[in-house]
């Protein structure tokens, strides 16, 4: 147990980092279609390069052992796709209903409840069949091992993980360090460097606990409200992962109320249908894809999985998807008419 509480530490870390840092995917991705704004964005590339530098030194040294995520082509481009779509229509990312709630968003509590929903009917309910069958038929492996680019080209992980780090960090400040000017309060740069920190101190912490592998979101939702469902079964236990989501409420909760942005805020009824709804669509893509953002994007991209790198591009691909239809299309059709 008091391994599995370190990952209620490390949520509470991540909560309070995500609220301040204001950081959530389906932002990051949404704004470049609809706003030309790439601020969001910035941050996710800094997460995933500072988490990527810090794995490949960890795994250097022998501190984890890697675990990149299978690649199931099916399951990974229709899972996230749909992810993808199914964030824009609740307004959220995994992460970002997930610290909206320690915020006191209604609309994030329900979009968490249709993605704890989806994601357990997925993993063990009347979808289980289907997942397993599109999973089991569409995986590839190099050898006897889950595809990453590391493999694939027969180069030691850390040293083209370092690599790629040390040559984006050398061309950003050639290209871009002359125009970057440090905003006030959490800037990308602030935001992104933390999250990626976060994420080096959860690996191991969770690795202790025999769950090897860094952050994410979806799964932990599951295991609470499996465990809400069966409560009189001691054999079903909230793991390290269930502790992280608790912990990542109480912190966003916590800078919230530092920052007084604590506020109980109730949408009409039809918008929290609709953030059920795409939740819902999330819960499903996520487990049916093996991960939701946080599990893809976040953990696996810096591990250079290659089916994470294909679920991180079918989300995008989604949200754009349904960025243009929800937004862009109305406002053209606007116009047009005005």
């Amino acid at each position: 147990m008091e391994l599995v509480i370190t990952g209620l530490f490390v949520g509470v870390l991540f909560g309070f980092v995500l609220q301040r840092g204001r950081f959530c995917m389906n932002s990051a991705f949404r704004d470049i279609v609809l706003f030309k704004d790439y601020a969001l964005l910035k941050t996710v590339a800094a997460a995933i390069l500072v988490s990527m530098a810090g794995f490949a030194i960890m795994e250097l040294t022998g501190v984890i052992t890697l675990a990149p995520k299978p690649l199931w082509w099916g399951a990974n481009i229709l899972g996230s796709f749909v992810f993808g779509i199914g964030m824009v229509i609740a307004g959220g990312c995994a992460s970002g209903i997930t610290y909206r709630v320690g915020e006191g968003m209604v609309g994030a509590m329900t979009a968490v409840l249709g993605l704890t929903i989806g994601g357990y009917i997925t993993a063990w309910g009347f979808l289980k069949g289907f997942r397993e069958s599109l999973q089991g038929s569409t995986k590839i492996m190099i050898g006897e091992a889950n595809p990453t680019l590391s493999n694939l080209l027969g180069i030691d992980y850390a040293v083209l993980a370092l690599g790629i780090f040390v040559v984006v960090v050398v061309l950003w400040f050639i290209l871009a360090w002359k125009k970057y000017e440090a905003d006030k309060g959490w800037g990308w740069l602030t935001t992104g460097f933390l999250i990626g920190l976060v994420a080096i101190i959860a690996w191991p912490l969770s690795a202790a606990t025999e769950r090897n592998y860094p952050l994410g979101i979806t799964k932990g939702w599951i295991v609470i409200a499996k465990k809400l469902l069966n409560l009189t079964n001691s054999e079903v236990q909230l793991g390290w992962i269930s502790w992280l989501i608790i912990g990542t409420v109480v912190g966003a909760f916590i800078a919230a109320l530092i920052a007084r942005e604590l506020k109980l805020r109730v949408p009409p009824i039809k918008r929290l249908l609709i953030t059920f709804g795409g939740g819902l669509v999330m819960g499903f893509g996520a487990v049916l894809s093996g991960g939701c953002n946080i599990t893809h994007i976040l953990s696996g991209v810096p591990q250079l999985s290659l089916g994470s790198f294909l679920a991180g591009i079918s989300i995008i691909l989604g949200a754009w998807l349904a960025s243009y239809i929800m937004f862009v299309r109305p406002m053209k059709e606007a116009e047009s008419g005005e």
